[in-house]
């Protein structure tokens, strides 16, 4: 797709590409459906769109090297942008349909079975909630460990789709990227990982993700989430950062 179908029109300008992320255990796909129900936006748990030879290696405990994340972070990236164009009418040029894939679901069945509903969630009255349940978006969970990675997120590191990113184009599209980086210290972390039954991750391969952690807490359109928090609490911090003026 070139760049020129990518821009599609000034409608999309409110676009949000948010990506909750953090090392495994954090709760990002728990909390990713939670902002989904709250923003009427869909939501998909990066672990589906990794290709299966990365799936066979962290199963066996291995880690993921850049060349292995490559081809997922692109996906991730194309997923993204494949679901605005989707919202506003437009085809994609890509087969990429998340929808149902295991990671997703599972982190739909496991908030419905705490008690809330996947139709939504938290105070919806707001005036604030209520406008920006109108923009375009989609929330991706996604570890994002380094920034060389991020950047692909961003459509900085031009993958095979990618939206404009520049605000200094007029009559660009504007996909806005945000980051909800889950924080939280090694021992609660672990303690999550033990607890863990039917994930690819293994509790040993924690140590290495922390090592290759590198906190965008310094760079911009970063939400800083602590994961102690309740799933309410994140989800009510994430909208003051993110909309309130």
């Amino acid at each position: 797709m070139q760049r020129g179908a990518e821009c599609v029109s000034q409608e999309n300008n409110r676009a949000i590409f948010l990506v909750v992320m953090g090392v495994s255990g954090t709760g990002k796909s728990t909390l990713g459906v939670a902002l989904s129900n709250t923003l009427k936006l869909p939501f998909v748990d990066g672990d589906d769109l990794h290709p299966p030879s990365n799936v066979t290696k962290m199963s066996r405990g291995e880690a993921l090297t850049d060349e292995d994340r490559k081809p997922w972070l692109a996906r991730i990236r194309q997923t993204a942008v494949k679901s605005i164009f989707d919202q506003l009418g437009v085809p994609a040029s890509t087969d990429i349909d998340p929808r149902n894939k295991p990671g997703t679901r599972r982190a739909m069945d496991k908030l419905e079975g705490e008690g809330m509903p996947v139709e939504g969630c938290g105070d919806t009255s707001s005036p604030l909630l209520s406008e920006v349940q109108h923009r375009l978006g989609v929330i991706i969970a996604c570890s994002a460990l380094k920034k060389t990675y991020r950047d692909v997120l961003r459509g900085l590191t031009r993958p095979s789709l990618s939206p404009c990113e520049d605000p200094s184009e007029p009559h660009a599209v504007t996909i806005q990227t945000w980051f909800v980086f889950l924080k939280g210290s090694k021992d609660t972390l672990m303690d999550r990982m033990q607890k863990r039954q039917g994930h690819f991750m293994k509790a040993q391969m924690l140590e290495s993700q922390l090592d290759t952690l590198e906190s965008p807490e310094d760079e911009s359109r970063v939400i800083t989430v602590p994961i102690e928090c309740s799933t309410d609490e994140q989800v009510r911090l994430v909208l003051s950062e993110l909309f309130d003026p």
